[in-house]
């Protein structure tokens, strides 16, 4: 973990809103000369505090509107069973996340698909062929009320 100034948190925020702008634009907005944005820019990308740029697709516009949550429980927390199932469903391509929690279930799993058809086909294809799961269960969203993929860089007091 590195120390993050005001300027190092100024260009993350630019970063998260549009992680395509030019260097020179970043500058500008940051009030950097272009070289200096980008050592800084560089040093938050060697540290690991920006692990990578995405282009975030909406899936309602690929014809994926559907979020299932599906809560995963193993058959034993042994080392190797978790391992081979995180082996096996980072495969599954509908995936869109898994988290490995502590709780009443030991995974979720975050899916965008078509519909409940699609669903189903995803389900026998590849859901109830994952090693070691002992019981699986779905909820179907709704609705959104909110996603962000930004991170609140202010200090906390």
């Amino acid at each position: 973990m590195i120390d993050l100034d005001a300027t190092d948190r100024r260009i993350l925020e630019e970063l998260q809103v549009d992680a395509g702008v030019t260097n020179v634009e970043l500058a500008d907005r940051i009030g950097l000369s272009p070289s200096a944005c980008l050592r800084r820019v560089q040093r938050l990308e060697s540290s690991g505090v920006v692990a990578g740029r995405v282009l975030l697709i909406d899936p309602v516009a690929i014809g994926r509107p559907l979020d299932v949550f599906v809560e995963i429980t193993l058959d034993s927390q042994a080392e190797a069973r978790l391992d081979a199932f995180e082996a096996a469903v980072v495969s599954v391509p509908e995936v869109m996340s898994c988290h490995l929690l502590a709780g009443d279930f030991d995974y979720l799993l975050h899916l965008t698909v078509e519909d409940t058809v699609d669903f189903e086909r995803i389900h026998r294809a590849h859901l109830s062929g994952l090693p070691h799961v002992a019981r699986m269960r779905s909820s179907f969203a709704l609705r959104t009320v909110f996603s962000t993929t930004r991170h609140d860089l202010s200090v906390r007091s």
